[in-house]
């Protein structure tokens, strides 16, 4: 019996489908776990995503609205952002909180790494506790028209259960926090 870890599938041929600044989109011919041919698409993100709940001594935190293009509905998510495959990620985290919200912190907590929808993508996810808060001005992207709203975490965690954040990278981050918190760990 092979191992649950061994590869079942093997890559005949890859060709490059598609490309632009933030993704590009490969098609592989295979064979797959059952030996017969079929292809493969993966979206190759050039960025990793940035997740940072910001928290101050009073576990308040901040979150961010804006209109999502690809869903076309307005959601709330914790600040997010992208840190090039280049950038250190905690430089790219520090960055993201201050462009979007104005925050600078002066601790820092990486709470999770995840795979973010690793069917059909190899985009990675690091999600950040940031502590020590200062409010300075935000500095948001061209591509940003967001709203930034101050709650207490348990209103936030709430909002989550209820199914009113709905991005699964700011889910996981909010429900990691949440038994951090319980565990007395943040």
């Amino acid at each position: 019996m092979e191992s649950a870890q061994h590869n079942p599938w093997k890559t005949l041929s890859t060709e490059k489908k598609y490309e632009n600044p933030w993704i590009s989109l490969s098609e592989s011919q295979v064979l797959n776990p059952s030996g017969n041919p079929g292809i493969y698409g993966v979206v190759h993100f050039k960025n990793r995503a940035m997740a940072i709940l910001p928290l101050d001594d009073d576990y308040n935190t901040w979150i961010v609205g804006q209109y999502r293009y690809t869903l076309n509905s307005y959601e709330w998510e914790v600040v997010e952002g992208g840190c090039p495959l280049n950038e250190d990620i905690l430089e790219g985290a520090k960055r993201e909180l201050k462009e979007e919200t104005g925050l600078e912190a002066t601790s820092w907590e990486m709470i999770l790494e995840s795979q973010l929808s690793n069917s059909v993508s190899d985009e990675i996810g690091y999600s950040y506790v940031a502590k020590g808060l200062t409010l300075t001005d935000s500095e948001p992207e061209e591509t940003e028209q967001l709203q930034v709203r101050k709650l207490p975490f348990n209103e936030l965690f709430e909002m989550a259960m209820r199914g009113e954040i709905k991005d699964g990278l700011s889910l996981a981050t909010i429900f990691k926090a949440k038994l951090l918190i319980l565990e007395g760990k943040l």
